[in-house]
């Protein structure tokens, strides 16, 4: 990193259950703190986490979120300010469920700054 660069943070929301998950999957949810559906936790960016998301994408969403909304969050933090146990999100995730990508309507993936939206109906 370099001076003056300022870290990304990532929020990342396990959107899917943990039945009939591989075992290397598992490991890489516990890794990110996502233990159960509708917990969130929030990383910097970094190229580990981006392996991470690459192998976990079927399962979860994420997006960089704003400073504003890690606020709201702040108060739902457990496990030492590491995960947020939240319910679920008012009005759903999308209109096509939790096994299609976010561009294709769905749930999972890359949401971009849309993640803010979606952690405000849950928070």
């Amino acid at each position: 990193m370099e001076v003056g660069e300022v870290m990304v943070k990532i929020a990342i929301i396990r959107v899917r259950g943990q039945v009939r998950i591989r075992h290397d999957i598992v490991r890489a949810m516990v890794q990110l703190n996502l233990r159960k559906r509708h917990h969130a936790t929030i990383v910097e960016d970094s190229p580990s986490v981006q392996g991470q998301l690459k192998k976990v994408q079927s399962f979860v969403t994420w997006g960089p979120v704003t400073d504003d909304t890690a606020k709201k969050l702040a108060f739902r933090a457990r496990g030492e300010g590491r995960w947020f146990a939240l319910p679920p999100p008012r009005k759903g995730y999308g209109r096509k469920g939790i096994k299609l990508p976010f561009a294709k309507g769905g749930a999972l993936g890359n949401r971009g700054e849309k993640i803010n939206d979606l952690l405000m109906r849950m928070v």
